[in-house]
């Protein structure tokens, strides 16, 4: 074997330290967590071809380590933006979470032109490591192209939340399954969140305090909710200063990783050589007729290998000590055990609700109705005693208090993600819809909300479109209360990132109201109106239907003269528009478009930039603009 440059065998070790660095990272925030776990994934598939290289018996030119160099820059970017999702305030990273796809964008687009770059045949890789890295490259490019809808839904709720005005029922529960969403639920969350936040702000400084602001004022939502005292964030005295210069970020320890995978082990053994690995891949590695210890590269004296019981015992408690769940074992966290009287309470509600004492069932089901927005505990205590069918059944029971209680439970025990499936397949959906379109006033509103909850799973969305459901949610954005309006536009918002749902929406007349949302800026609801005109612009009958020149004039109207958010989210509407047909650029051009583009390029929020950057690039190769 030839002898490597020691400035090869530098950038080959720190390679590996990269990775290794990387993958020592523990949980990773939830917006962004399935987009870290796809990178560092990549990053691991690195480790063959840095074996094979060392492997190499030819020398490797000036031109082969500079561009293991390049690659070595690149993981430290990616590494960087893992850490950044490891430890950064949650709300930041949900809040933010566009210009934050944006840094995956570069960190993939650097990692594909390092690997690209590489002198394949030069590092004596293999064909089956060349055709990995081939692969590689393209499903990096791939993913700089995909849009993952639940940063939509994500969004949708922190608009909600957002809005200053909205005191509907639903109200706390939308907290509760953001806060669900984002792992700020408990005392403990909200005080490492308030760590983060500060030293986010001392970061930032004075830059951005609209969106700082918003922040701030989730987060004491979310203090509310847990019943956990609000303070100024920012002085705050019971958090030390010096608390802030280092956030705890989760790190594994590196004995923890198996050497193979770079993965925490569920299983070590010892091999002969005395390395720990996880059984799996170390079985996999002698199965494959290797006889050495992947890491020593020593012979195996025999091929037993012995459970590491010390470390599994470490490892546990560690994972105990920090809340970390094994790969493998992800089993949902069960509630803490109820007093059996609250338990006997609620079976005794629930047969009640079954049965045929008209007076007594609707005082049982307004209790339920109640309990079932206290807290996690009693929704999933009222669907383990049976109470998820008799309210399904009450739906359709000819009394309006009695539909209203119910299905404002069935809104409230529909926060449990298991719930909702439960709901749906007790056929709950077609009678929600009955109600929404012959209740009474609080009853349709709540109606529609939990139409918004049940759809948060495509399922569910499926079915709503279906069964008729969007007519009457169409019926109530048109004619509803204001919060009837706000119900309507959450749950149509949702239903409308399925497809066919969006020509449903289309055929029940949802453009007109969606004007009217825009015209009345009192309603304060126009964010909401332009996400969903966005979604609806995705669709061939959406954008004959939308594109009309007084709709083109009017998002020019909030693109020059809307506030920032509102700007952001008409440039994204033209951009989606424009892209498919220039002749909604060339109407929009004819209003004056093109000055307030530039000037939104310039200054406006980091997304606004970026969609009007696009249109003004669309409107240059399409020769409209000089």
């Amino acid at each position: 074997m030839r002898e490597e440059s020691e400035e090869e065998a530098n950038v080959l070790e720190e390679i590996v330290e990269v990775i290794e660095s990387a993958a020592q990272f523990g949980n990773y925030r939830r917006t962004q967590r399935k987009e870290c776990y796809s990178l560092m994934r990549r990053m691991k598939l690195l480790l063959p071809l840095i074996e094979e290289v060392r492997d190499h018996e030819e020398p490797i030119s000036e031109a082969g380590t500079a561009a293991l160099w390049n690659l070595k820059k690149a993981l430290i970017a990616a590494m960087k933006l893992l850490k950044t999702c490891n430890e950064g305030s949650k709300i930041y990273l949900a809040l933010e979470s566009e210009a934050v796809k944006v840094k995956f964008h570069d960190v993939y687009t650097k990692l594909t032109q390092a690997i690209v770059d590489l002198p394949m045949d030069e590092l004596g890789l293999s064909d089956e490591v060349k055709e990995q890295m081939d692969l590689m490259a393209v499903q990096l490019r791939r993913a700089k192209r995909r849009t993952d809808t639940q940063d939509i839904e994500l969004a949708m709720d922190m608009m909600v939340v957002f809005s200053k005005k909205d005191d509907r029922n639903a109200d706390s529960a939308i907290i509760e399954r953001l806060a669900k969403k984002l792992d700020l639920h408990t005392a403990e969350d909200l005080k490492n969140e308030t760590l983060a936040i500060r030293k986010l702000v001392k970061e930032r400084g004075a830059q951005t305090m609209e969106s700082t602001q918003q922040i701030i004022d989730l987060l004491n939502k979310f203090k509310e909710i847990v019943g956990v005292e609000i303070t100024n964030v920012l002085e705050d005295p019971s958090v030390p200063n010096k608390m802030l210069e280092k956030l705890p970020s989760l790190v594994i320890p590196h004995e923890f990783l198996c050497p193979i995978t770079l993965e925490i082990m569920t299983d070590p053994v010892i091999v002969a050589s005395g390395q720990t690995y996880e059984r799996e891949s170390i079985q996999k590695w002698l199965d494959s007729n290797h006889r050495t210890c992947p890491k020593t590269r020593q012979t195996l004296a025999h091929l037993s290998l012995a459970p590491n019981y010390a470390l599994k015992n470490l490892i546990t408690q560690w994972c105990e000590k920090h809340n970390f769940h094994l790969p493998k074992k992800d089993v949902p966290v069960a509630a803490e055990p109820s007093c059996p009287e609250q338990k006997e309470k609620i079976q005794t509600l629930v047969t009640t609700i079954a049965s045929s004492h008209l007076e007594e069932q609707r005082k049982a089901v307004m209790k339920v109705r109640k309990l079932s927005r206290e807290n996690p505990e009693n929704r999933v205590m009222i669907a383990e005693c049976g109470g998820i069918r008799p309210l399904v059944q009450l739906l359709s029971y000819p009394d309006s208090k009695i539909q209203e209680h119910s299905v404002t439970a069935l809104l409230n025990l529909s926060i449990d993600e298991t719930n909702k499936k439960v709901i749906a397949r007790e056929g709950a959906i077609p009678l929600i819809i009955d109600v929404l379109k012959d209740g009474n006033s609080e009853a349709r509103e709540n109606s529609a909300a939990a139409l918004f909850s049940l759809s948060m799973l495509e399922e569910n969305r499926i079915t709503v479109g279906l069964s008729g459901g969007i007519p009457p949610l169409v019926d109530l954005l048109q004619n509803g209360t204001i919060r009837g309006k706000k119900d309507a536009a959450t749950a149509l918002f949702n239903l409308s990132l399925n497809q066919s749902n969006k020509a449903r929406a289309i055929e029940a007349g949802i453009v007109q109201p969606l004007l009217q949302l825009l015209k009345d800026r009192n309603l304060g609801m126009i964010d909401e109106a332009l996400s969903i005109f966005l979604l609806l612009a995705s669709h061939p009958s959406g954008r004959q239907e939308i594109g009309q020149l007084p709709f083109i004039e009017t998002l020019v109207e909030y693109i020059r003269d809307g506030m920032p958010k509102n700007k952001e989210c008409a440039t994204a509407v033209l951009l989606e528009l424009g892209s498919s047909n220039s002749s909604f650029l060339l109407a929009a051009l004819q209003f004056g478009v093109y000055e307030h583009l530039a000037e939104i390029s310039r200054s406006g929020t980091s997304r606004a930039q970026r969609k009007a950057n696009a249109i003004l690039q669309l409107m240059s190769k399409s020769e409209q603009i000089p």
